[in-house]
């Protein structure tokens, strides 16, 4: 892996306390003659310094070699999100400033150490699959997403519950009759895959999951399929029925009648930087009390 001169950082929205942290970033980087590329947002959290490197969100991520994310695993997702859509396989750090993370493993006095190993090349870094999103729609062109977690496919606030036709490459899987679809990743199978009862998938296991959202009946159950799937959805609207897709919960729309979703592996995993001294059991029983008697 060739050197890494420059480090892309990014925290969570409005995230005051993560002010001195980002200033002890800036001077540990510029002692180590790394240049730090400050989000837009990220830099108005810093007292103002003119020399300072700033760059939206975007194209910030196609100038780094590394990005540092510090805030929770929503900031995480949204800044996975955009080196997928850039088709990049830059590393990327994140350390917790939320109530859970996940994906945000490190701990803020992890950052250093965990910071000084990606630098040498040392980090643990772990490839996580993502889906590739797209929207096919009779009357418009296509549009494409990239989401790490899931793809959700549900009703709005005034809807009853909506039909689904759920398909697997040319098969026909099901017809469901339900609040909504999650098409989640395994690392996305912890998120609200796992609130609506969807399983725990290990993360380099090679999989997509499909969980129905509320179901009618009993018999719709969630189902795991390759990675290599392609999952396309089409929501059977009636007169009244509103219907959304959101990717990550970052982006998402209103689904019209004679709309298709077809869900696939994206191209490129998103490369994250794992702590070492972590298993993902451990995590699951630090972050779940998952298997706690």
């Amino acid at each position: 892996m060739a050197p890494i001169t420059r480090v892309g950082v990014v925290a969570k929205a409005r995230l005051q306390a993560a002010t001195q942290h980002l200033v002890n970033v800036e001077t540990w980087l510029n002692e180590r003659s790394v240049e730090a590329v400050f989000e837009t947002a990220t830099a108005a959290l810093m007292p103002t310094n003119a020399r300072r490197l700033v760059a939206d969100k975007e194209p910030l991520v196609s100038e780094v070699g590394l990005v540092l994310v510090l805030g929770g695993d929503g900031t995480l997702l949204s800044m996975a999100d955009s080196v997928g859509r850039a088709g990049l396989a830059i590393p990327v750090l994140g350390v917790n400033f939320g109530s859970l993370g996940f994906l945000t493993e490190v701990t803020l006095p992890e950052l250093y150490p965990a910071l000084e190993a990606a630098l040498a090349g040392r980090a643990h870094i772990e490839e996580r699959l993502m889906l590739c999103a797209t929207t096919l729609r009779p009357s418009a062109a296509a549009t494409t997403e990239i989401a790490l977690n899931d793809v959700v496919i549900n009703k709005g606030a005034r809807s009853r519950l909506i039909d689904l036709s759920v398909s697997v490459g040319d098969g026909l899987v099901t017809r469901i009759r339900a609040d909504g679809l999650i098409i989640a990743t395994p690392t996305g199978s912890t998120a609200y895959n796992l609130a609506a009862g969807g399983p725990i998938v290990q993360p380099n296991v090679e999989a997509i999951v499909l969980t129905p959202i509320a179901p009618h009946t009993l018999t719709n159950r969630p189902i795991v399929i390759p990675s290599s799937s392609t999952v396309r959805v089409t929501p059977m609207l009636g007169d009244r029925d509103e219907v959304f897709v959101t990717f990550d919960g970052q982006a998402g729309f209103e689904l019209k009648a004679g709309d298709e979703i077809s869900v696939c592996r994206a191209p490129q995993p998103i490369r994250l930087i794992r702590p070492s001294t972590r298993s993902y059991f451990e995590v699951l029983r630090e972050k779940l009390n998952w298997g706690k008697r």
